[in-house]
């Protein structure tokens, strides 16, 4: 079946094994990502090596996603692993507390919480399962008051209600992992925790640094996670390559309620800004012990998929799951039924659509006239992937096909909803680039005599940005 959205999977325990990981990518998976708030580094690497692997098995492009752990804001230890809170009773977070805790006090992974806080504020532990009101804070102890009780275990997360944790987005493991990431040549990177535009450019910067030998430059992915973030999105976007919405701990802060107008509201600004966007966290949630998912859970892929995102990712449930494979073949299969139903409003999109560059208006040239002619193809002769990503932006029900020579482009395409791409030789000549690039897809299938197709490509030949020419053909 010919799906436009696109799957991101995480590696784990459960689908770290080759032949697992092979069916993944059979079953549909095109982006693979890589978790960093687990394992050594040297586990990263043999887990890129292996995906790169099996994809030249399988023989599609995927690409590798290496998730930053961002900043550790958590709980310490307990003597006896977890602890039962109970509502009304007190509890203290000491920041200087080095031993296990107890039922009345536990230590800090994160130290500044005692400069962050006051009285009056809400924390949230364990995925906003736990709820504390602080009433005081002594020096390096923040004293509350149970409000929501129940069990507490190591390490848990603590997010503040509201936002306004100072922890920076990047910490020194932050930086020693980019240089992982890029030595291994991740398509990808994403950055957990930022509040700003700022955050996006440093990490940018580091990632160039560490891959200026190679020349390899990995797309920014912002994940947006923190209240602080939502005022500060389309800084956020202009400074980064793509979103993530990352609805976990952006719940916990700004409240369950608010997330699916604030998850509509982003998969928009992206689309309109050319960005990709990435919809995440507990869409097939049950799936991790059950082989069929909830209706719910098929109700929130699919709107997500209607509301424009490029991809949706499973977390969880491919990194610990019973049923990683069934996972991916359910989100495929549930993806694919969405989009038969989407109505295209491509005419209205463009009405009032204003075009600075000529490759732009080429790519929205060759989507109105592929649309009314009814073409059976749209096809992007790219260097970069740029004139792809533009015509990904809008609804068609015309797949497009990026052809390039460009490996890293091949699988930084993966990404973008609605587009295949595929990896041709290099041409010189126009004419003769143009001929291939209709054989490739007539030997796949795609095309056959006397299907229309559009094309586009930039003259001179190989220049990235120089998409300058769109054309109408008939195969003979």
């Amino acid at each position: 079946m010919s799906r436009a959205t696109k799957i991101v999977a995480t590696l784990g325990p459960a689908s770290s094994d080759p032949a697992v990981l092979e069916r993944l990518l059979r079953a549909g998976v095109d982006v693979v990502r890589l978790n960093f708030s687990h394992g050594k580094a040297q586990d990263h690497i043999d887990r890129a090596t292996l995906v790169r692997e099996l994809a030249r098995k399988v023989g599609k492009p995927v690409a590798l996603m290496a998730d930053l752990q961002g900043p550790k804001i958590r709980v310490g230890r307990f003597v006896e692993g977890k602890v039962m809170l109970e509502p009304g009773a007190p509890f203290v977070l000491d920041a200087q507390r080095t031993e296990p805790g107890d039922i009345h006090i536990v230590g800090l992974d994160y130290k500044e919480l005692p400069r962050d806080v006051r009285p009056g504020d809400t924390l949230l532990l364990n995925d906003g399962l736990i709820k504390l009101t602080v009433e005081q804070v002594l020096g390096e102890q923040v004293h509350t008051r149970v409000v929501l009780g129940g069990e507490l275990s190591n390490n848990k997360g603590i997010n503040k209600a509201g936002g306004g944790l100072t922890a920076p987005a990047l910490t020194a493991k932050d930086m020693e992992d980019i240089k992982t990431a890029v030595s291994f040549q991740c398509e990808y990177l994403a950055v957990s925790f930022p509040k700003n535009a700022t955050d996006m450019e440093m990490a940018r910067q580091l990632a160039y640094v560490a891959g200026e030998a190679t020349r390899h430059k990995p797309a920014m992915i912002a994940k947006i996670e923190r209240s602080e973030a939502i005022p500060q999105l389309e800084a956020i976007l202009r400074a980064s390559d793509g979103i993530m919405v990352a609805r976990g701990d952006l719940a916990v802060e700004v409240g369950n309620a608010a997330v699916p107008a604030l998850q509509k509201k982003m998969i928009r600004m992206a689309r309109e800004m050319d960005k990709v966007v990435i919809t995440a966290t507990q869409m097939m949630e049950s799936m991790i012990l059950a082989p069929v998912p909830t209706r719910a859970e098929v109700s929130d892929v699919a709107n997500a998929v209607l509301d424009g995102t490029d991809a949706v990712m499973l977390s969880a449930e491919t990194a610990a799951g019973k049923y990683p494979v069934e996972t991916v073949e359910q989100m495929a299969q549930i993806a694919w039924e969405a989009e038969r139903t989407e109505e295209t409003h491509l005419d209205a999109d463009l009405k009032n659509k204003r075009f600075g560059r000529i490759d732009q208006s080429i790519a929205m040239g060759a989507l109105f006239t592929a649309f009314h002619l009814g073409c059976k193809a749209i096809i992007a002769l790219t260097e970069s992937g740029s004139t792809a990503l533009w015509m990904s932006r809008h609804n068609i029900k015309v797949p497009i096909y990026g052809l390039t020579s460009q490996v890293a482009s091949e699988r930084r395409m993966t990404l973008y909803r609605n587009v295949r791409p595929l990896l041709m030789p290099r041409f010189a000549d126009r004419d003769a680039a143009l001929a291939n690039a209709e054989l490739l897809l007539v030997e796949l299938g795609v095309l056959k005599p006397g299907d229309t197709y559009a094309i586009t490509c930039g003259e001179p030949m190989g220049y990235p940005g120089g998409t300058n020419m769109l054309k109408v053909c008939q195969v003979r």
